[in-house]
């Protein structure tokens, strides 16, 4: 299995369940991203941004703010603008085909007004 995260857009917010990590197969279009990436991005000041992210730790009942490493987060409408803020930010310094995919896949859930969804490792 590799090492990645993925990002990906809820077509409808109401129907995601919280299954214990499990995978929503019904979320489909995910971009992924090297989880050494990851890794390398978040010992940055990139790191001390995604901390303070409004997110959902595996269902929109559970608040919490970064990217949930292992598991599933969620990420609100509210939160858009601040992740793609942070995520360019870093993409100005790394210039990745992999941020690029995510400002696109953020921009995408912004125009809409969708919840995004991280698989973690």
């Amino acid at each position: 299995m590799p090492y990645v995260h993925e990002f990906g857009i809820i077509e409808d917010i109401e129907e995601i369940e919280a299954e214990d990590n499990g995978y929503y197969p019904k979320i489909g279009d995910c971009i992924t991203i090297d989880g050494d990436f990851i890794d390398d991005l978040c010992n940055t000041d990139f790191g001390e941004k995604i901390e303070k992210l409004q997110t959902f730790a595996n269902s929109p009942d559970r608040p919490y703010n970064d990217l949930c490493y292992y598991g599933i987060t969620l990420i609100p409408p509210s939160s858009h603008t601040y992740f793609l803020k942070i995520v360019s930010e870093a993409n100005d310094k790394y210039k990745s085909e992999e941020l690029e995919q995510l400002m696109v896949k953020i921009e995408e859930a912004i125009k809409m007004d969708k919840w995004m969804i991280h698989f973690g490792v």
